[in-house]
């Protein structure tokens, strides 16, 4: 595929907001989970990736129709690490109407449709009147998937093709290959993509419900491992066509995408749906699996997940590579795992840190020497993400640089 730049990226995690503070903590090795503190009094027992400062940032009032937990942490993530002007720059190159708008999400604002259905007016038993969201929450944009995208539409002023893609755990990962798709297509020039979730009661709740969930911070690709830590996040990249002579700079070079729908959460026994992807991937990219220095693993530390991508990666790639997850850092994002691992190696490929894989301490034997739990310091010519979701939802990247 025709490689598109990457002029501007960013992610907003519980370690902080934008990519200093995700540099720092990657390279420290400082987790941002805590016990959970989210929710009423019935909480779980876990820990959970909380971003902080969201109940004190509410939205600017000409923004105040999208007024929702998920809105807030876009409006914060798009306020880092000169992406606003990274933004303007494309809409001045080529004009509102030619940067596209691709954002992935799992739950969206559901978090608002949770609270306005515990809020529900009473007409009264014989009034003959139907209960009615409350007037702060009876905004209907906000309580439909595509909330996130049609609220960034509005809070950066772009008018080219608004999409949101919504594959679960994959959904801000396939934001880049749809972006590249609508590029190469002529329908744009640019696009603003990424993905945002937030925590709520039907995340933790219905992930508890599938047994996925750990009582203490995860620890991927650990013998010892029982289940998954949720948390939320924020990001976005800008992508646009390269322009004649470019030689700097970071490019989205791949993007494998497939669909094993082997089960409805859980992944293909052999890796194959994850195979497919990767190596998709790489030939779009016209690379070699042996060139790829860095592989940020889905890796969201169940028991099933971990073992069949361990699988998928030992059967393509040699023990050299340097793959890890990240998750033990910021827990798993959902709809926006596939944004904020993506910044992760983008920050690989520019500073040269290869994170290993945060809380481990006992490799599972059925994962390859792939697998490090150590970071490590290096220059790398790509990088990339792999991110799976639910139902067979495969996606994988490569990025590199000019």
């Amino acid at each position: 595929m025709p490689a598109l730049a990457i002029r501007a990226y960013t992610a907003t995690t519980a370690l902080g907001r934008g990519r200093d503070a995700l540099s720092e903590a990657l390279r420290s090795r400082r987790s941002g989970l805590r016990r959970n503190d989210f929710g009423g009094e019935e909480r779980l027992d876990c820990w959970i990736g909380r971003v902080d400062g969201l109940e004190q940032s509410p939205l600017p009032s000409a923004l105040s129709d999208w007024e929702c937990r998920n809105n807030r942490l876009a409006w914060m993530s798009l306020q880092q690490d000169g992406l606003q002007e990274a933004v303007a720059e494309a809409i001045a190159r080529h004009g509102a109407d030619r940067v596209a708008v691709v954002m992935g999400t799992s739950t969206s604002s559901i978090g608002a449709t949770e609270e306005a259905y515990t809020r529900l007016s009473d007409g009264g038993e014989n009034s003959g009147e139907a209960r009615r969201f409350p007037a702060d929450l009876a905004r209907p944009i906000i309580h439909t998937p595509h909330s996130l995208g049609d609220f960034v539409r509005h809070a950066t002023g772009l008018r080219g093709p608004c999409i949101t893609v919504a594959t679960a755990c994959s959904s801000s990962a396939k934001v880049f290959a749809q972006a590249a798709r609508l590029i190469q297509a002529g329908l744009a020039d640019a696009a603003l993509v990424g993905g945002v979730d937030t925590l709520c009661g039907s995340v933790l709740f219905g992930f508890n419900a599938l047994q996925l969930v750990s009582p203490e911070p995860c620890r991927p690709f650990d013998a010892n491992r029982v289940g998954l830590s949720l948390g939320e996040a924020g990001g976005f990249a800008v992508l646009e066509r390269l322009a004649g002579g470019e030689t700097e700079g970071l490019q989205l070079r791949g993007y494998g995408e497939s669909s094993d729908a082997h089960h409805m959460s859980a992944p293909h026994p052999e890796g194959l749906g994850a195979q497919l992807a990767m190596r998709d991937a790489l030939a779009r990219a016209g690379i070699d699996a042996s060139e790829v220095g860095y592989l940020n693993l889905h890796g969201t530390a169940t028991p099933a997940n971990d073992s069949i991508e361990a699988l998928a990666v030992a059967g393509m790639f040699s023990d050299s590579l340097h793959a890890g997850s990240t998750k033990g850092w910021t827990g798993h994002t959902l709809g926006a795992a596939g944004i904020v691992e993506s910044v992760i190696a983008l920050l690989a490929l520019e500073n040269g840190l290869l994170p290993g894989t945060l809380n481990s301490a006992t490799p599972d034997p059925a994962c390859g020497p792939q697998i490090r739990f150590d970071n490590a310091q290096r220059d790398i010519g790509f990088a990339m993400n792999n991110s799976f979701g639910f139902g067979g939802n495969n996606a994988c990247l490569v990025f590199g640089r000019a």
